[in-house]
């Protein structure tokens, strides 16, 4: 529903109608709660949010009447015996030693994003890394043991020690700051249910042809600037990834070393930034429902400086798979803007695009981004929009 907004912030979940022609903007619950995300199931209509209580830890709560009231849902817990291997963070790795894993027990420490199939299907992705399934509409959830088995990530530690190595690393993401590895996107084919891209901070694409029973890596072609080795099958840290609607085999991806395409299903990857544009680092990426070779970025400086590149906010649309891109200024603030757009903060939905940045501001497109109108100042800041 184009017509629906639906903004996930720090401090609460907002909704934004349109009636009479503009759109106006009501907290709709949560107030004060953290909510990362927050969006609706387009087949039954309930709205989720995925909240994290900080102190009180991480809650799934949804609303069957538009916003207008919210209850708890069956909340996610990982199954007894779940163990993952976690690699040292980042400033203590000693170089020249080998890398020591460690064996933690797994407890929620966020719920990350949801995603939604056919007959109630719901998903979630949570750190440390888990994808959960619940195919009752919510009524209860499971850990996909195939996945969160998966050599990758070290094999089976369930039933022993598993591989004694992963390839997941961390994102400092978590609530409490916990550095372990995360799901972030979770991209469902409407041709085919049983096909799930999922993208891991830090490990790469992943996918599943068949439900969720068996899995493999699709990171062919994506570059890791940071590691020694920048062709390495695992290891890459995509910020989001998502498919086109009408056409599938069309899927982007921003990731933390530049915007990436694929038009064969996620099987390869091109990178197609375009630095000398400001085309290269951010979060969020998003994909006309129709024309796979269409998509928008919000860029951002780097990650040590996560900011509008030189104090001018602007959107990237390119409608050629990347090979050229053009920035989209009109409406936006062009002095002494500081915004960073995270990764489930850009929607687009016919002719409207949408993102919130991190400074409380939300900012509507009714022209595919060639102008811009400011919807709010001040809120929040923005974890996500979605129409719905």
């Amino acid at each position: 529903m184009a017509d629906r907004i639906l903004i996930g912030t720090r401090k609460g979940s907002f909704i934004a109608e349109n009636g009479s022609g503009a759109f106006r903007l009501r907290l709709a619950g949560h107030a004060g709660t953290c909510v990362n995300y927050l969006a609706a199931d387009p087949e039954t209509g309930t709205i989720w949010a995925a909240l994290g209580f900080g102190h009180w830890g991480a809650k799934l709560s949804r609303s069957t009447d538009g916003g207008q009231t919210w209850a708890d849902a069956s909340q996610v817990k990982y199954p007894p015996g779940a163990r993952y291997l976690a690699p040292p963070d980042p400033d203590e790795e000693i170089e020249g030693e080998p890398t020591r894993y460690t064996i933690r027990d797994a407890t929620l420490l966020k719920l990350w994003v949801l995603a939604f199939g056919p007959g109630g299907r719901v998903y979630v992705g949570t750190i440390p890394g888990g994808l959960f399934v619940s195919e009752d509409g919510g009524e209860s959830f499971e850990l996909n043991r195939p996945l969160w088995n998966h050599e990758s990530r070290g094999g089976d530690l369930f039933t022993g020690e598993g591989l004694g190595k992963t390839d997941w690393f961390g994102t400092p993401a978590s609530e409490g700051g916990e550095f372990a590895a995360g799901i972030h996107s979770i991209e469902v084919d409407p041709r085919n249910p049983n096909r799930i891209l999922v993208a891991v901070s830090t490990a790469g694409v992943i996918e599943t042809t068949d439900g969720g029973k068996t899995w493999r890596g699709r990171n062919e072609g994506m570059t890791n600037d940071y590691s020694p080795d920048q062709n390495a099958e695992w290891g890459h840290d995509p910020h989001s990834i998502q498919m086109c609607k009408a056409n599938p085999d069309h899927v982007w991806q921003q990731n933390h070393c530049g915007v990436f395409y694929s038009s064969d299903g996620a099987a390869t990857w091109k990178k197609v930034s375009a630095p000398e544009q400001g085309v290269h680092f951010g979060f969020p990426v998003a994909v006309d429902e129709k024309d796979g070779r269409t998509a928008w970025v919000v860029p951002g400086i780097s990650d040590q400086r996560r900011m509008a590149i030189g104090g001018g906010l602007f959107v990237a649309r390119t409608t050629d798979g990347g090979a050229t891109w053009q920035q989209l200024r009109k409406g936006l603030p062009q002095e002494n803007a500081y915004d960073v757009v995270y990764r489930h903060a850009l929607a687009v939905k016919g002719d409207r695009v949408v993102f919130g940045s991190t400074t409380g501001n939300l900012y509507l497109s009714e022209d595919r981004g060639e102008t811009w109108q400011t919807l709010a100042n001040n809120l929040p800041p923005i974890y996500s929009v979605r129409f719905g």
